[in-house]
This record gives structure tokens, C-alpha cells and sequence, in this order.
């Protein structure tokens, strides 16, 4: 394994302190990186991994601390400081221009130019060029001219890998970089990673999947609540040692009893069919009063267009849609929440959450209607008394209702998304990846808030992806295929090989 510096580490994050306005963030955390090997970086939402690497990239400003790159102290005022010194990061949000091309996009800031006199061109040959070429060496099928924006989420985070390793790079930070990709795009993902790795690269890899630790993964750094817990060879951990490291305790059991028993039909569903003709068509189910219904399948079972559909978010060509055993019309949104419907999108970023506006506003926005006082006037001294109440009961960690939403952890966030639902009044619940991007403990406790809800007589739909979270909190499995229905398991009929062999039954 290659040295770069005397002591070993190409990286050394020594006694880092940050602090937000009611918050440590960061507490005397030390990290060391060495070259040629990826080393996970892994905690609980909250945690502090963000922003100690937001620390190293020029973002944040650390309170206190010293970050010593290649032996030599720096201290980054940018993230262009981090870029030119060998530190490039790919972030859990895509942050590409979705209206550039590809091009435009991997060379944003240091586009190639050619002169003619005096004057200065950019050269667009050659950047098309370095595109492909750079495209080519990493074995990925993109068109350097193609628009950023009309690629699939997927390949726009290929695109945001393939930058990252442009700037050759001597540190690679990869925030969640597999949460948009399928199993076969992350499996080259991870013979990229092993490529740079055999370059002498350090890759810092921040993931919530536990399997990619222990695939990719040389040594393992745990933080928890704003402290480094300590170093560790991937050899010698397994994956319940890995989480208790990170929450602090025993986790004998992932997933809370779900005890409510289905009661009568809530929402029957019959010969559904997209105006999409590529999507979901004839699809039939039901949902009981108290139940959890998981909807299973791969990329491209249209899962999310059928859920979007019910919620009037996609237009439908025939079928029907019952509650309560009367008949429903759902055009939009509006129409949805009326018949006592909820929805918390797949995309918690990009569809979920107003990052700038408040917790307050962000749990009461779809739900204003109800507190119209005299005059039309919104009441909202009873709006930030409810919104309180309900974050306070689903235990959301906040510094105040008033703090901006994008400043709380991804499973506090999802709290606020649940919280906003449950103001609406609702009697069915859509739950689209609920907990996609968050960490064990936080899932356990979205599992609990579901469990309960179910108890107390909700109907939830849970799309996932995740074959664990289906089987423990399902009381049934309904699966599609290519948009079609392939079967619906329960009891002992639900086991990860009958859903897969449903979720490949083309017909």
C-alpha cells in the first residue's frame, strides 16, 4: 500500500470542533485517511459525517482543528481551494446544471479555451473530446452532448462520479453516491472505485447500506453525536458490531412487532391503467383499515408512477379507484388529500422538503386549508401549536420550530414529511422509499411512528426497495413487474425468493 507522507496518511483531520447555533456539530474529531484505500465513514443521520466533510471541502469553516493534506497543513476558504489542492467530493444531492450538456457540466469553471490573437476562445472540440475520452476510461455509455437534465437520475450521478475523478484527485469524498443506482450500475461504480484505489487514491465513503462497507470498505471510522468512536479494519467487523458502534446499543431487532390486525377495505384499486402506455397498466389490490401493504419490484416496475397516479400526480387512461366503497375521482393532489389520502415522495430533496422554509411551514403546507380563520385569514398561533405538537410526538430533533429544515439530519427531515401527512387528517398513507438516505436508528424509528399509526387504525402503502424492510413490516407483499401486478404474499408465502421470482415474472 503506497505512502505519500512520513507518517502514512495522505489525510489527517486532527481535533476538528464545529459548532451551529444550538447545535455541536463536531467535537474535537480526528480522522486519518491513507492513500490507496477507502475507508468508510459511517454514523447515524446526525452524526457529524456531513459536516466534517463539508469541513475538508472548503464549505464549513472549522471552529477548531487542523487538516494536514499530504503532510503539509491547509485550510481551505472554498471548495475551488479543495478542488486545486487534490480534493474533489461527489455529493448526496446532485448539484450539476440540468439545462448544460454533459461537457459543460464535468468542465464547469475550468472549460478548455484556445486563443486567436489576443482574443480567447472556449474550445468546445476539445472539451467534447476530453469528455468522451474521460466517459471511455470509465467504461460508462454517456454522450458528452447529451442534456444533463434528460438523463436518468442514475447516469447524472455517473456524470457526478466522472467529474470528481477528473480532477485527479489524491482524496475522493463520496457521499451516498449508490442511493440513485441500481445494483448493476453500483457494481460499476465499485470497479471504478477499486481502480482509483489501485492509483494510490484515497476514497472516503459515506453509505447507510451496510453491504457496501463490507464489499468496498478497508478500514471503517464510526462517528456518533458529533464524536469519532474510533477506527476500525473492515476485516474485523461484522455488521451488528458496525451498528452498535453506531447507535450506541444492542440492536437485537431491526424492526419493531407490527401488531395491528387488517380490519375492513379502505381503498380498492381495479384495472388501473397509466396514459403512460410504457407504464403501469391493469393493476389490481386492496388495502385494509390497519394495514401495511409493501409494494415490491425492481428499477423499472413503475412502483412510484402506480402510487403517484393515486395521488392524482400522474394521469390515468381506465380503471377505478374506490374508498370507503365509493367510487373516486383523483385528478390532482387536492382531489387526493380530500379523499384522505397522504403521499411522501421517493425524492425527499427534490420533492419533499422546503429546505430554506421552517420546520413549521414545512409540516403545515399541505394543510392550510384547515386553519382559515375570520376574514380568510390564516390562524397561526394554531398552526405552530399543531405542527409542534405533532413533531414533539414523533420525537423530531430540532433546535426550534423555526429552524430552516434543510439543517436537520435526512431521518428528521423524513419526521417533518410524516408530521405534515398526519396534519392533513389522513386515513391512508403513501409511503415511497420512507427511508431511503437514513441511518439504522433513524429507520427503526420511522418503523415505530408506522407500526403505531397502523395500530391506530391508518392504512399505509410502503413502496421499497429494500428487501428487509419489506418482509418485517409488511402484513402483506404486493409485487409488480415491467407495471404489471405479478402476485400479492403473505404468511409464509412471503420470502425474499418469491418476491424475486415475481418481481422477474414478465407478462
Amino acid at each position: 500500500m503506497p505512502n505519500d507522507t512520513a507518517s502514512g496518511y495522505v489525510l489527517e483531520m486532527l481535533g476538528i470542533s464545529k459548532s451551529f447555533p444550538g447545535v455541536q456539530a463536531l467535537n474535537d474529531v480526528t480522522l486519518k485517511v491513507r492513500p490507496g484505500t477507502v475507508h468508510a465513514l459511517m454514523g447515524e443521520n446526525g452524526a457529524g459525517k456531513s459536516t466534517l466533510m463539508k469541513c475538508l471541502f472548503g464549505i464549513y469553516r472549522e471552529d477548531s482543528g487542523d487538516i494536514v493534506l499530504k503532510g503539509a497543513k491547509v485550510k481551505f476558504h472554498s471548495a475551488k481551494d479543495a478542488l486545486v489542492s487534490g480534493v474533489s467530493m461527489i455529493h448526496q444531492e446532485l448539484l450539476n446544471v440540468p439545462d448544460r450538456s454533459v461537457r459543460e457540466n464535468v468542465w464547469l469553471g475550468r472549460e478548455p479555451m484556445r486563443s486567436f490573437g489576443p482574443l480567447r476562445f472556449l474550445d468546445h472540440r476539445k472539451m467534447h473530446e476530453d469528455t468522451a475520452a474521460l466517459m471511455k476510461s470509465l467504461d460508462m455509455e454517456i454522450d458528452p452532448a447529451d442534456r444533463m437534465g434528460g438523463l436518468s437520475i442514475s447516469k447524472q450521478q455517473a456524470c457526478e462520479i466522472a467529474k470528481a475523478v477528473s480532477y485527479d484527485a489524491s482524496v475522493v469524498v463520496m457521499d451516498e453516491p449508490s442511493s440513485s443506482l441500481t445494483e448493476t450500475e453500483t457494481e460499476h461504480l465499485f470497479r471504478i472505485i477499486r481502480d482509483l484505489r489501485s492509483r494510490g487514491v484515497a476514497v472516503i465513503y459515506i453509505s447507510h447500506k451496510m453491504s457496501e462497507i463490507f464489499q468496498i470498505a478497508d478500514e471503517v471510522s464510526v462517528m456518533r453525536d458529533g464524536r469519532m468512536v474510533g477506527t476500525y479494519a473492515a476485516s474485523e467487523l461484522d455488521e451488528d458490531g458496525l451498528i452498535r458502534l453506531m447507535v450506541g446499543r444492542d440492536t437485537t431487532d431491526r424492526f419493531p412487532p407490527v401488531a395491528s390486525v387488517p380490519g375492513e377495505v379502505r381503498l380498492e384499486v381495479r384495472g388501473l391503467t397509466a396514459a403512460n402506455p410504457r407504464s403501469f397498466r391493469d393493476v389490481s389490490f386492496d388495502l385494509r383499515r390497519g394495514e401495511i401493504l409493501g409494494i415490491g419490484g425492481l428499477v423499472g416496475a413503475q412502483r412510484t408512477e402506480l402510487v403517484e397516479a393515486l395521488f392524482g400526480l400522474r394521469e390515468v387512461a381506465s380503471g377505478e379507484i374506490l374508498v370507503d366503497g365509493g367510487l373516486v375521482r383523483v385528478r390532482s393532489p387536492r382531489d387526493a388529500i380530500s379523499h384522505g389520502l397522504g403521499l411522501i415522495t421517493e425524492d425527499r430533496r427534490g420533492s419533499g422538503i422546503f429546505p430554506l422554509l421552517s420546520v413549521t411551514v414545512n409540516t403545515s403546507v399541505a394543510s392550510l386549508g384547515r386553519y382559515l380563520g375570520k376574514a380568510r385569514l390564516l390562524e397561526h398561533r394554531r398552526i405552530e401549536s399543531e405542527a409542534a405538537k405533532l413533531n414533539e410526538a414523533l420525537r423530531t430533533k430540532t433546535p426550534s420550530m423555526g429552524t430552516q429544515i434543510q439543517n436537520l439530519s435526512g431521518g428528521n427531515q423524513q419526521k417533518v414529511l410524516v408530521s405534515r401527512w398526519l396534519m392533513t387528517l389522513p386515513d391512508i398513507l403513501i409511503m415511497d422509499e420512507p427511508t431511503r438516505g437514513i441511518d439504522v436508528g433513524a429507520k427503526y424509528e420511522i418503523y415505530t411512528i408506522m407500526a403505531e399509526l397502523a395500530r391506530n387504525g391508518k392504512s399505509i402503502i410502503m413502496v421499497s426497495s429494500e428487501m428487509p424492510e419489506l418482509l418485517g413490516m409488511s402484513h402483506r407483499i404486493m409485487v409488480l413487474c415491467a407495471g404489471r401486478h405479478t402476485g400479492t404474499l403473505e404468511g409464509k408465502q412471503a420470502t425474499q425468493e418469491n418476491i424475486m421470482r415475481l418481481a422477474t415474472q414478465f407478462v
